[in-house]
């Protein structure tokens, strides 16, 4: 199955998917810097950052860019 047809047979089945994915998002913020969350599943930066602060996160220090040297 692709994402389209669960996302159409998933609430025939009375399976609440946009629930499921705002909590996983969620998790993911307090586990790992909202701009990698946003950039790696294609979320807007000023999005993950509002998910960390309803989530209570504490990533609020993290500098973004190139680390590898």
């Amino acid at each position: 199955m692709n994402p389209v047809s669960l996302q159409v047979h998933l609430p025939e089945l009375g399976v609440p998917s946009h629930r499921g994915r705002a909590s996983a998002i969620r998790q993911l913020v307090l586990q790992a810097p909202a701009p990698v969350i946003a950039k790696a599943l294609g979320y807007h930066d000023k999005t993950a950052t509002r998910l960390v602060t309803e989530a209570g996160g504490t990533w609020s220090r993290y500098a973004p860019g190139d680390h590898q040297r």
